[in-house]
């Protein structure tokens, strides 16, 4: 389970990882992702990278005004979900593969549950 500074750590990191891919996939990676196709693929990896990012940042801010577990699990969800999912749309959309795509939707449903917790958090909390 993600701590509030880990939490913020993580969230500069995939801030820092989602203008990283962004940049080089408008650049260098650029004739690839349109000689296979994938230019989509690669676009939604990076927005979902970028606003998952941006949200663990917010999450990290929340932790202090709401001292649930249920919010440090929303993190850890909303985390391993950002991995799973950007992480095997940028696969697919790189090399041109289908065999991470099982990866996708696992990844789509821990981000579903980080959201959840994260309610229930929202719903429960005296704050």
């Amino acid at each position: 389970m993600l701590n509030q500074r880990n939490t913020l750590l993580i969230g500069s990191l995939l801030s820092f990882l989602s203008v990283a891919f962004g940049a080089f996939g408008a650049h260098a990676l650029k004739s690839i992702l349109i000689e296979n196709n994938k230019v989509d693929t690669y676009e939604l990896a990076v927005k979902y990278l970028f606003f998952h990012a941006i949200a663990m940042i917010l999450l990290s801010i929340l932790m202090d005004r709401i001292k649930m577990k249920a919010v440090q699990l929303s993190a850890t969800f909303i985390f391993c979900g950002t991995v799973g999912f950007s992480g095997s749309l940028f696969v697919m959309a790189i090399f041109n593969t289908t065999s991470v795509v099982f990866i996708t939707p696992i990844g789509g449903a821990l981000l579903l549950a980080g959201w959840g917790f994260l309610g229930y958090a929202a719903f429960v909390s005296k704050t």
